[in-house]
């Protein structure tokens, strides 16, 4: 199973840090995965101008053929100004329409208060939805106060995270083996 966890900001630490324990953890309890962390920060992606995703070169062509090959996605993403970050919505940009058919798609949040709690449900989850993801429904939603020098101090959030991957991996086995079932109908 190919598991990409993004971290979707280029500044700060916080979105880092959940989706580095994020990987952590899916090394640490499902070793047999290929997990692939891409923190936005450390690559060169251009704007989306609506060309074919592997039309472009470089670090976009890099990353955007990275998510393709996935079967399980865990995007990290901070709120900013009540929002998801540019970088982040690029990414979805520059993938094709159905890009995450097939694809389990789970979600960390950092966020400066609880008043955004609800931007996942009203932003990601409707794009993730028109792009045809499979989405795993309960999320992580982790406040400023939760961290504390780049570690997250607040054990149930520790506990959340690492229930997230497990949904993940689960829901991901489960849809696979659906899909395996029902192409083995075909003769084909």
């Amino acid at each position: 199973m190919k598991v990409v966890a993004i971290a979707g900001s280029i500044v700060g630490s916080k979105t880092k840090t959940a989706i580095s324990y994020a990987v952590k953890t899916l090394e640490e309890k499902y070793p047999e995965s290929d997990v692939t962390l891409l923190d936005l920060a450390e690559y060169d992606i251009q704007f989306s101008d609506g060309r074919n995703y592997l039309d472009y070169k470089g670090d976009t062509r890099k990353v955007t053929e990275t998510i393709m090959a996935a079967d399980a996605i865990i995007i990290g993403s901070p709120i900013f100004q009540a929002s998801i970050p540019g970088t982040l919505k690029n990414i979805f940009d520059l993938l094709p329409v159905n890009a995450l058919e097939h694809k389990v798609v789970s979600m960390i949040v950092t966020a400066g208060s609880q008043k955004h709690y609800l931007i996942p449900e009203q932003q990601l989850k409707p794009i993730l939805g028109y792009m045809k993801a499979q989405v795993v429904q309960r999320y992580v939603f982790i406040e400023d106060v939760d961290f504390y020098q780049k570690e997250i101090t607040n054990d149930d959030a520790l506990f959340r995270i690492e229930r997230l991957v497990e949904d993940t991996v689960t829901l991901t086995q489960t849809y696979q083996e659906i899909r395996e079932k029902a192409e083995a109908k075909y003769d084909f």
